[in-house]
């Protein structure tokens, strides 16, 4: 089975490279490719790997017991597994570590000791993240991981970073595509979308070159979503985490797309439910939007916490989630505006965090201005509006063209349509929104 190429590959080799290297922590919601790329890695750099699964190993769950100390955990991994070499320059791989967060402890004995490269990765260390932080801090290095963008979809389809690179150059020069270079990329985009970026699902839609069975592997990932939540949530909070993750595509379907706490349950209140908001979002399973107090910099610490969009963190299985006539019309007619443009909204949102980005939106009270996100460049804020066909964006003009909103100078407009600029409005296909952090660095 071929490798999909990540994004991930080169920091990993980056990271082995640095001669100060720490123990290394890799974050990353089910499914996203983690033990993948990890094992790639390690079996292209290394010339000895122990790999110990905390799930489907439990026995090694005891490696703990005679302590922390570096000598003493390779004493106990040896006991269990005699097979096992520890020559030094030995990589040690964690996984799973979600079952075990102990294991975090060691980190500092193994970077004091000096002799193994370690990796730990696990699917909900989110939810664990301030018990390992108190145990490991300052001996540890974290990079989370996401499920694949669009780039990453472009690499398995065949397609080199001169591809890639073209795109910016077209963005840069405001350059339109040609119709053919737009069919093109609205297709693949179409796929794209369709298939999430779980490795799985397109590994399985490369090498048959159909989307033969993978609407059921997306289902299947919902599933076990759901049952992460019954066996990681404590007491009654599963219900509720339960109750929101599956409203999330109700509420996206709504004109208003500002998840309601009261639409949840009867009787749901906001401070009841706002642990589960937290818990989803940890756990890589959803991205939040907050809702700025008003459209100027700093971003952070100017928004109200008690108002959010959420959305999925894979577009893919907001797709999957749908009912089937909402399916089909996606799959026949590639109507990418079905549920009232909630995967428009879903795909940016997704794009602008997987590049890095913080999702943010603003609503004027009792007024019609609203703007989806905000991305900023070194000086301004840049309002992003997605729209479902290329036509006038009014809020984006008037956050604009007003005097209150000083950090405002220029806004980004994504659509079906072609690339087009004016002295106000940069407009570009949604399938650049990859590319908006770079473009924006380069502009």
């Amino acid at each position: 089975m071929a490798y999909l190429r990540r994004k991930i590959d080169a920091f990993l080799r980056g990271w082995k490279a640095a001669e100060e290297r720490q123990p290394l922590i890799v974050r990353g919601a089910r499914q996203v490719g983690k033990t993948a790329s990890i094992l790639e890695f390690a079996h292209q750099n290394y010339e000895n790997v122990v790999y110990v699964n905390f799930v489907e190993q439990p026995a090694y769950r005891q490696i703990l017991v005679d302590g922390y100390g570096t000598a003493d955990v390779v004493r106990n991994l040896s006991r269990i597994n005699p097979s096992f070499s520890f020559a030094p320059g030995t990589l040690i791989v964690f996984d799973e570590m979600q079952a075990f967060p102990d294991m975090a402890t060691t980190l500092k004995f193994f970077k004091i000791d000096g002799r193994f490269d370690v990796i730990c990765s696990g699917s909900l260390l989110g939810l664990h993240y301030h018990e390992i932080e108190s145990n490991s801090v300052g001996y540890k290095t974290d990079v989370t991981m996401q499920s694949m963008d669009f780039e990453e979809f472009l690499w398995a389809k065949g397609y080199n970073e001169i591809f890639v690179d073209d795109m910016l150059a077209h963005m840069k020069d405001g350059q339109p595509f040609s119709a053919l270079e737009h069919r093109l990329l609205l297709r693949l985009f179409l796929d794209y979308c369709i298939l999430g970026g779980m490795p799985a699902v397109v590994r399985s839609y490369i090498e048959r070159d159909t989307f033969e069975g993978t609407l059921a592997m997306q289902r299947q990932l919902l599933l076990d979503y759901e049952e992460d939540i019954r066996k990681y949530a404590k007491g009654l909070d599963q219900g509720r985490i339960l109750h929101v993750f599956r409203q999330i595509p109700v509420q996206l379907a709504r004109e208003n797309k500002k998840f309601q706490i009261s639409k949840v349950a009867k009787g749901a209140r906001f401070k009841d439910y706002f642990g589960c908001i937290e818990w989803l979002a940890d756990a890589g399973i959803v991205n939040v939007c907050h809702a700025l107090q008003t459209p100027e910099l700093p971003l952070k610490g100017n928004y109200d916490a008690t108002k959010y969009k959420l959305y999925y963190a894979d577009t893919g299985l907001l797709v999957a989630s749908l009912d089937d006539e909402v399916q089909e019309d996606l799959r026949a007619n590639g109507n990418l505006g079905v549920s009232k443009g909630a995967l428009y909204e879903n795909l940016v949102g997704e794009a602008l965090v997987k590049s890095g980005y913080e999702l943010f939106y603003y609503k004027k009270e009792n007024s019609t201005l609203e703007e989806d996100f905000f991305v900023r460049d070194h000086t301004s804020l840049i309002p992003v509006e997605v729209k479902a066909t290329n036509n006038h964006a009014k809020s984006l003009a008037t956050l604009i063209r007003s005097k209150r909103y000083t950090d405002i100078q220029y806004g980004i407009k994504l659509c079906g349509g072609n690339i087009g600029k004016t002295e106000e409005i940069e407009t570009f296909p949604y399938y650049c929104a990859f590319l908006l952090r770079r473009y924006l660095k380069e502009r």
